[in-house]
């Protein structure tokens, strides 16, 4: 990819994003105007309800080959495990809440901005792999990562007002989902359906509730905010290196995984931090301030995944000696 393609593709994603302007905007609207927001009721839907649902469609309806869902998946699972290390570390750096903030820090926006950005700069085989990749890290993201926050509200907060209840539906589904790709069992096709529909729900009412969010966020919170927006970037900077450092990847599968690691802090980490622990706003604020952020660096990203990646690379043999 050269620099006119380079910039090419840049306006293309600034144009998928629209959509995300609009929703967002919408909750921001809502909120400025001071008009009633149930907040309970659409976290409980999204939570509960779409998400299942998404995840469940996601898994079941993906064209991938197994051998290559099993070799992504294999690469996703060990990048999950580096990027949590790496974020634990740069929170305690950062002095700020690691159990709380973990999933902020580790998870990048993998779904809404990462699958339209691996297709503009990969086509529909760099699309594939980064499906591979987002479906993994749906799956570890609404259940072992929220247990982590049930886990760290029960043992270090108080506060009354925390919802201490556990999206069991989204690992259930998630389950339910492998298994049936794994054995090649067919899912009617209005079950599917009513998945896609009911899961097409799960990211508008995210978006919505993080405009609503971004209305009402307090000064205070913008510097936590700022920092977790750092260490989510840096965590995704140092992990892709370590990722390509350590594995041999085909070359593809390898500038796919770096490219999404890149990304800004998951809309949904929000939604769960705002449910689960008292830190919502500094969640928000990292949300916000990360997406910003690399709105302004997506033409770097773009030449590190192509340019950058191999140059690293031809140099790594050199730094190991």
């Amino acid at each position: 990819m050269n620099q006119i393609q380079i910039v090419s593709a840049y306006w293309q994603l600034a144009a998928q994003l629209l959509p995300v302007i609009v929703c967002t905007g919408i909750g921001v609207y809502w909120g400025l105007t001071k008009k009633a927001y149930p907040a309970e009721f659409v976290s409980n839907l999204a939570i509960s309800i779409a998400t299942p649902s998404l995840v469940f469609y996601t898994l079941v309806s993906t064209h991938l080959d197994n051998a290559l869902l099993s070799k992504v998946a294999l690469a996703a699972v060990t990048l999950t495990v580096i990027m949590a290390l790496v974020a634990a570390v740069l929170l305690k750096l950062l002095r700020l809440p690691v159990f709380f903030l973990l999933p902020c820090a580790t998870f990048p926006n993998a779904g809404n901005l990462g699958l339209p950005m691996s297709q503009l700069a990969f086509g529909d085989d760099g699309l594939v792999i980064a499906v591979a990749l987002f479906a993994i890290f749906s799956l570890v993201q609404h259940t072992l990562a929220v247990s982590v926050l049930v886990w760290a509200n029960r043992r270090q907060s108080s506060t009354p007002t925390v919802k201490r209840s556990f999206p069991y539906a989204v690992a259930l589904m998630g389950t339910s989902a492998m298994a049936l790709k794994a054995l090649a069992i067919p899912v009617p096709t209005p079950i599917l359906n009513s998945a896609k529909m009911v899961g097409s729900l799960a990211v508008p009412m995210m978006l919505i509730s993080l405009g609503y969010a971004l209305s009402t966020i307090k000064q205070s919170s913008l510097g936590d905010g700022a920092k977790l927006a750092l260490a989510r970037m840096l965590t995704g900077l140092l992990s892709g290196l370590l990722l390509l450092w350590v594995f041999e990847l085909p070359d593809l599968v390898g500038e796919v995984l770096v490219q999404q690691v890149l990304m800004p802090v998951a809309v949904v980490n929000y939604i769960y931090t705002q449910r689960f622990t008292p830190l919502g706003q500094t969640a928000a604020s990292a949300v916000l301030i990360s997406t910003v952020f690399f709105a302004v660096i997506a033409p770097v990203v773009l030449w590190w995944a192509h340019v950058g990646v191999h140059w690293f690379l031809s140099v790594a043999p050199l730094i190991s000696r």
